[in-house]
């Protein structure tokens, strides 16, 4: 925790290094560890928002950590600057999820 999960119609061509790139700001975000960020990548899908221009929708779940209202443009941003999604075109949701919902190394964290 905390995950991202980004699904987008552009097409991002170094996958490893967007993936690299968005951890390290979801985790300055969040002020948690890096290495406990998970982030996920659909480039290329379908999606139709409005018309079928470039658009991107992505999901933040965390066990608290989240102000969405602080995060919305530095990700929205990020996304503009790496696939170049007008932030018009970007979905976020955001997730705060009980520890008690939420395992990792075999146990929950609450």
């Amino acid at each position: 925790m905390p995950y991202i999960n980004v699904s987008t119609s552009a097409k991002v061509n170094d996958k490893g290094k967007f993936l690299e790139e968005i951890t390290i700001l979801i985790s300055s975000l969040t002020n948690k560890s890096r290495s406990f960020v998970m982030a996920k990548i659909e480039d290329n899908c379908q999606m139709y928002f409005d018309d079928d221009s470039p658009s991107c929708f992505l999901e933040i779940k965390s066990i608290g950590s989240l102000n969405p209202s602080e995060m919305a443009k530095p990700i929205s941003d990020f996304v503009y600057e790496k696939m170049g999604i007008p932030i018009d075109r970007i979905y976020i949701s955001f997730e705060d999820v009980p520890a008690s919902l939420w395992a990792w190394n075999g146990r929950t964290f609450g």
